[in-house]
Formats: structure tokens, C-alpha cells, sequence
């Protein structure tokens, strides 16, 4: 087969992958032609838009390194991530909404204390942060691994600056205690741009799009039996709210931080500051091998 043209290269090019041993790869390959194929027809680029494409692409791909993904920045922006997300997390009732995992996670965070203050040298105002964890029918899941990290008051995460302040700080790893609840101080986080000096931002800039995310802290969940959680808790109010750069604000997961005055706080500390407090309590769905067995 040869002499192909734009009206019938697509069947060739499916042709060739009819052979596919793997049925995933077949499949996957398939949709990847037929859709890909689709939009050049759509769009109909120009030889110098073409090389644009692939000068975007390889450039997204220099931009990669163990500090920064720029290709997982890119699925964010183009509501990617978000999508993934959603179709391999459906939500029954009771259970925490997930949202995305963001570029800043660190593996080896700190385990620390309930009740400890994680701002390190950071500073800001106060914020404590109260939650339980819990099953979707209301089980307390005791001793449960509580990821938390966040961005400081001016919005930049501690690995963004750690020549600056030395050490990780703003996150840690807690585990509930045994009616599933944990506690910890830090300090109030602030909306922050996505990186933006590279592809991605140049293309957000071209697209009239803005770089912001609403304030926000992370949190990953783990317990025995459940399915991991990742999700984020926003501050109300927060002017990106609707337009978040990578799609991931859901209403269930916007709360009031609420700014509390000098004395004893819910956790029985006394501040002699004026303070945030946030609290949330999150249900996690059981692993379906739990659900089978049960």
C-alpha cells in the first residue's frame, strides 16, 4: 500500500497496528491515530505550525528534570490530570472528593507528632488544622497516614527554596490517633502562580489564560482496607477559586479558614497571636478487594 493522502492514510496507518499483539497497546493505539489524525484534518496546520508543535513538544521535554515535570504541568493546564482523575475516582457517598496530586509532593517527608508546628523558619500567620478520618460509613480509621504540605504567605513551596531556608518545612506526616483524628500548626498558605517560564507558560500567555492557583493545603491519605486519597483543602473566598489553572477546585473542598482570636485554642494551646483555624474531615472509600470480601 502506498500513494496515501489525507483521505485514506488514517485506514493505512490503523492497518498497520491491526497486529498488535497486546490488546491494551492495540486499543490505545488505535484511538491515539484516529483521534490525532481528526484534529490535524480539523485544524489543518501549516508546515511552519507543524514544526511549531514539535518544537513546543521537545521543548516541554528539556524542560524536565528531577526538580520539575513539565509534561505533567502541561496535562494540568489542558484539564488533563483533572480528567484522569475523575474517571478513576467516581465518588460514592460519604467519601472526600479527590482532586490533582500537584508537582510538589516530597516521599520522604518528615513524620512528626500530632499537635507539632510545621512552618520551620517559615513565617506567616498561625494556622492550625484539626480533621478526623473516617470510612464512608463513619468508621474512625485509626492510625491512618496523613500527608500534609503546603505553600508559604508569599505562595512558594519549601522546595522551591530550600537553598534559602535549609530544610523542608510547611509539611510532614501525621497518623491519627485512635478515634482517627490529627492536629497540627503551620502557617496559612497563599495562592501562587504555576511555574509559567517555560512552554507551558508560554502557552496559557498565547491562550489569555492567567498561571494561579487558590490557596490551598495538600493532603494524601492512606489507611488499610481504603483507597489512597489525594485531594487539596481551599480557603473560601479566594479570588481564583473559578478560574484555577489546572481544574481542580471542587465545592466539597472549599472551607473557611477561620481567623480566630488570642487565647486557648481548640487544641488546648494558648496563642498569644491571633490565628486560622481549619478543619475537615475526611472519608475514604474502602479498596475494592475490601468491598468483594466483605
Amino acid at each position: 500500500m502506498r500513494n496515501f493522502n489525507e483521505n485514506t492514510i488514517t485506514d493505512a496507518v490503523l492497518d498497520r497496528i491491526a497486529g498488535a499483539p497486546d490488546p491494551r497497546i492495540k486499543q490505545v493505539s488505535e484511538a491515539l491515530v484516529r483521534h490525532l489524525h481528526a484534529f490535524v484534518r480539523e485544524i489543518r496546520p501549516t508546515q511552519k505550525e507543524w514544526e511549531f508543535g514539535i518544537d513546543f513538544l521537545t521543548r516541554t521535554g528539556h524542560m524536565c528534570d528531577d526538580k520539575r515535570q513539565e509534561f505533567i504541568l502541561l496535562s494540568d493546564t489542558l484539564g488533563v490530570s483533572m480528567l484522569v482523575d475523575a474517571i478513576n475516582h467516581p465518588v460514592p457517598e460519604g467519601a472526600t472528593e479527590t482532586t490533582v496530586l500537584g508537582p510538589f509532593f516530597v516521599e520522604a517527608a518528615p513524620e512528626r507528632q500530632n499537635g507539632d508546628d510545621i512552618s520551620g523558619s517559615m513565617e506567616g500567620d498561625p494556622m492550625l488544622v484539626t480533621g478526623t478520618v473516617s470510612t464512608v460509613d463513619g468508621q474512625p480509621l485509626a492510625g491512618a497516614v496523613v500527608d500534609v504540605w503546603h505553600s508559604d504567605n508569599d505562595g512558594y513551596y519549601d522546595v522551591q527554596q530550600l537553598d534559602e531556608i535549609g530544610d523542608l518545612a510547611m509539611r510532614a506526616r501525621f497518623r491519627a490517633d485512635g478515634d482517627g483524628r490529627f492536629h497540627f500548626w503551620s502557617i496559612k498558605p497563599a495562592a501562587y502562580p504555576i511555574p509559567h517560564d517555560g512552554p507551558v507558560g508560554e502557552m496559557l500567555e498565547a491562550q489569555g489564560r492567567h498561571p494561579w492557583r487558590p490557596a490551598h493545603v495538600h493532603f494524601m491519605i492512606s489507611a488499610p482496607g481504603a483507597e489512597q486519597l489525594v485531594t487539596h483543602v481551599f480557603v473560601a473566598g479566594d479570588k481564583y477559586l473559578d478560574s484555577d489553572v489546572v481544574f481542580g477546585v471542587k465545592d466539597s473542598l472549599i472551607r473557611n479558614f477561620v481567623r480566630c482570636p488570642p487565647g486557648r485554642a481548640p487544641d488546648g494551646r494558648m496563642v498569644d497571636t491571633a490565628y486560622y483555624h481549619l478543619t475537615y474531615d475526611f472519608g475514604l472509600k474502602q479498596v475494592a478487594s475490601s468491598v468483594q470480601a466483605a
